[in-house]
């Protein structure tokens, strides 16, 4: 382990990546050509580790040197360690420390979806979900229920936004995933087709009267299945639900229309997905 680096100033063009920076900034950084991204607390930090994810510096409280952050130094070699009062390190990154530890961390390059989809009975296509907490909590239902993988539509939230990764509690590195396509362009339209090539049958969750229940028992019984899910003001785009074999709604009580897309991925990953 390194020796910590003392702060008593935050003007160490050092600690950029934890100042203030936006993630589309970090992204855009040019290390390795793949930028960095943060992760939160020594128990995401970890999950990241695990999956591979190589550290590039840590900031941390002064007590959790001794703490919670022990297991995590041991296992990140000669990095960078800058620390500082719970105060400091607030007006440096602009919030209190969850945990009181981040951890700056290369990324890495997205893999092809095929390669993602190997061997995936169950997958579920993000459409243009732009909050990072949903994108978490949708990781995180993921991770717990049985989604083999999860797909994003290129207008779709990073999945290694600082708040993403922080909701998911770490499930962002254990559930595969990647983008279908690059730009906006290719959904849903090549992407549709690309799901139909894996051997997806897609269902798309939206309110319609044409809608088959959730509980109905033609899906259950699907080799292959891609579970599509859409924004959150406007939900799935006309073109996607055209495109989808089933549009599949979930019943619902005294006059509720809709679920929140991360609550309404749940319900649907436990009635879909648990064996």
């Amino acid at each position: 382990m390194a020796e910590p680096i003392e702060l008593h100033t935050l003007d160490l063009p050092e600690l950029a990546p934890f100042a203030r920076l936006t993630d589309p900034a970090l992204r855009s950084r040019t290390e390795k050509e793949q930028g960095i991204f943060i992760a939160e607390s020594p128990k995401v930090i970890a999950a990241a580790l695990d999956a591979g994810y190589a550290p590039v510096s840590l900031l941390m409280e002064r007590r959790q040197l001794d703490g919670s952050a022990r297991p995590i130094l041991e296992r990140v070699g000669d990095i960078p360690v800058y620390t500082g009062s719970r105060e400091l390190l607030a007006g440096l990154t602009g919030y209190p420390l969850t945990r009181g530890v981040l951890c700056a961390m290369r990324r890495r390059p997205l893999p092809a979806a095929d390669d993602v989809c190997a061997g995936a009975r169950r997958v579920a296509v993000l459409e243009n979900i732009v909050d990072a907490t949903n994108v978490g909590a949708i990781f995180r239902s993921a991770a717990a229920l049985g989604v083999d993988a999860l797909l994003l539509t290129p207008g779709c939230c990073d999945p290694l936004a600082r708040r993403a990764v922080r909701v998911s509690m770490g499930t962002v590195f254990q559930v595969p995933w990647t983008r279908l396509g690059g730009r906006p362009g290719d959904w849903p339209h090549p992407g549709m087709e690309q799901l139909r090539r894996m051997g997806f049958v897609t269902a798309a969750m939206a309110l319609s009267d044409s809608a088959v229940s959730l509980r109905d028992s033609r899906l259950a019984g699907i080799e292959k299945l891609a579970i599509l899910l859409g924004s959150e003001g406007d939900g799935l785009s006309l073109t996607t639900i055209a495109a989808c074999d089933y549009t599949v709604r979930i019943p619902m009580s005294h006059g509720v229309d809709s679920l929140n897309v991360a609550a309404a991925s749940a319900v649907a990953f436990w009635q879909l997905c648990v064996p």
